[in-house]
């Protein structure tokens, strides 16, 4: 309450500071105008980031697109597609970024990074964590397992530098691997499953 009252005569003072102007409010009235503007502006790009991020390496807020109700069993149409957008849940918000995912001959999809221990999204796919993926535009409700076995991390590498051959860039963040590149010691993979919304 104390903070309350202090904020209250903050304000008063303000205003009558700005009264003493001698303007006619005029000033006051500029003020909360420009005030109300910036709010306004403030809503606005709060609107056009949640609906178009992630984007590139900035983070979003929430995946929207139609939702597939169907499981997934076969997710290999995901080597189609440059890179996937995944949300996880952070501090009891959406976190959306892009990274990289990639299906192995069998079907299953894993998602990638470097140096995961270092990201803020991987401290929160936890085992089981629920999450969402989108491609193309659909999105599916998934879980993540972090792998840890060696033979499924090298199966998830494998599928990335295949995937890479086709989608890697000459440098830069998605570097086109050489075909028998080794898998780096912090590289994390993540197991995605299907599950039903």
């Amino acid at each position: 309450m104390t903070a309350l009252v202090r904020m209250s005569r903050r304000s008063r003072r303000w205003a009558a500071a700005v009264d003493r102007a001698g303007d006619g409010g005029v000033m006051r009235k500029r003020v909360w105008w420009s005030l109300g503007g910036l709010v306004v502006a403030g809503v606005v790009a709060l609107g056009v980031w949640t609906t178009t991020c992630p984007c590139d390496r900035t983070p979003g807020f929430m995946l929207l697109g139609e939702v597939v109700p169907a499981a997934v069993a076969d997710w290999r149409f995901a080597n189609d597609i440059p890179l996937c957008q995944l949300q996880v849940s952070a501090y009891g918000l959406p976190h959306a970024i892009n990274l990289n995912c990639m299906s192995a001959a069998d079907g299953r999809l894993f998602l990638s990074c470097s140096a995961c221990d270092t990201k803020f999204w991987a401290k929160h796919a936890t085992p089981g964590a629920l999450a969402r993926l989108r491609l193309n535009g659909s999105v599916y409700p998934v879980t993540l397992t972090r792998v840890t076995d060696d033979s499924t991390l090298d199966l998830a590498w494998r599928a990335r530098v295949l995937k890479l051959q086709t989608w890697g860039t000459e440098g830069g963040v998605n570097a086109k691997p050489k075909p028998d590149a080794p898998r780096p010691p912090r590289w994390w993979s993540f197991e995605v499953r299907s599950r039903l919304s």
